[in-house]
């Protein structure tokens, strides 16, 4: 019998679905290591494996079936792909063309050792857009911008999604909110087309736009997930209409560079935010009647968002407020999608240089499926009043 490796319920599916892969056609009790291998958009190979034992009946199924080394260790059915790492340093996979799938071939080696003799492979593809998703740029006024529409009548909740300070047009988690059933905005506010890398200000009326251009589309709720964020406004003041909120005070000189890796160290830069002289750059939250929920990871090495999330959350409850908020152990500053590799570091775009994001490989892939979940319960919660519907589940 061939050895033959399948992927269930199917070898497509959206990037955020777990998977069964399982492997038959072996000698019962065989040695054999399993690896994937993506290669990104951008020409960059990132591979993973992991080495098994086929059981009595010459099977393998990774849902059951413990790794005993490699790049992970244990029960892992997701393991090849949130281990998944270039040999490269400081390679960060992300997606950048969301029409297109990542594919991910899955290979079976005889033995533990140099993977030389193949037995079996796979091509598996992930999307980043679900079936009759509509994908629409957005250039209208001064928004640049990417609307997703799910398919079908609705209702639909609303989201405006907002990465941080990398800049640009990021594009992967609204197609994947939308795929879950989200009319979700994807906006950039800088280092995009003619926006600055570094504004010197920016303005909340650009954001208004944002709102009011979704308005067309959706009724929206006040819901806000922050993700690795503050209470306080960080290093770009912003205006609103008759008000500026300055940015926290920092000190460069309190940047650290590793000596062996060379990496740069931010976490310490920001004055302290409990000194009353640093209180003008703090965001109002407690006067927003928005539901909020705030994620952190206990081991991000980018800066203290754990500390500086607990202090908006303590505010809005000196206020009366109730709010929603879970600190992952283990797990770094970029929570993203499930099963998206973890990155500790990378290059930071908009400041040109390499910088720690922290995590630990299994602990952040543990915290990714648990705040993607989080995430979509929250809205689903405040902004329709109803369950996630199990169609996402």
């Amino acid at each position: 019998m061939a050895v033959q490796v399948t992927v269930l319920p199917s070898r497509r599916c959206l990037f955020d679905d777990p998977v069964q892969i399982r492997v038959t056609g072996l000698v019962p009790q065989q040695a054999v290591t399993l690896r994937a291998c993506l290669l990104d958009e951008g020409g960059e190979l990132f591979q993973a494996h992991a080495h098994y034992r086929a059981g009595d009946s010459g099977e393998l199924d990774l849902t059951s079936c413990p790794a005993l080394g490699g790049s992970y260790s244990g029960v892992e059915p997701m393991g090849l792909l949130w281990s998944l790492r270039s040999k490269t340093p400081h390679k960060r996979l992300a997606k950048r063309n969301v029409m297109t799938p990542f594919c991910v071939d899955l290979e079976v080696y005889e033995g533990h050792g140099d993977m030389s003799q193949l037995l079996g492979k796979c091509t598996h593809e992930r999307y980043f857009l679900g079936e009759g998703v509509k994908r629409i740029s957005v250039r209208e006024g001064r928004l640049k911008a990417t609307l997703f529409l799910p398919p079908g009548p609705g209702p639909f909740p609303g989201l405006i999604d907002l990465y941080g300070s990398g800049g640009g047009l990021v594009e992967y988690r609204a197609s994947l909110l939308a795929s879950r059933g989200f009319v979700t905005l994807a906006l950039a506010y800088m280092a995009f087309e003619d926006l600055p890398a570094m504004p010197e200000i920016l303005e909340l009326d650009y954001f208004q736009e944002a709102i009011d251009f979704l308005q067309k589309h959706v009724f929206p709720q006040g819901a806000a997930v922050s993700i690795s964020g503050s209470g306080f406004n960080s290093f770009i003041p912003l205006r609103g209409d008759g008000f500026t909120i300055p940015a926290h005070p920092y000190d460069l000189g309190r940047v650290k560079t590793s000596e062996e890796s060379g990496l740069i160290d931010f976490s310490d830069i920001l004055d302290d935010h409990r000194d009353p002289a640093t209180w003008d750059s703090r965001i109002p939250v407690e006067k927003s009647l928005a539901k909020f929920l705030f994620l952190t990871g206990l081991d991000d090495k980018n800066w203290k968002s754990d500390l500086y999330c607990r202090d908006a959350v303590q505010r809005l409850h000196q206020s009366g407020r109730k709010v929603e908020f879970c600190s992952y152990s283990g797990a770094g500053h970029l929570l993203e999608p499930p099963y998206l590799p973890l990155c500790q570091s990378s290059i930071h775009k908009v400041l040109g240089a390499f910088v720690q994001w922290g995590g630990q490989w299994r602990e952040h892939a543990r915290a990714q499926e648990d705040a993607w979940h989080r995430i979509q319960a929250f809205f689903w919660k405040h902004l329709m009043n109803s369950d996630i519907p199990k169609s996402n589940l």
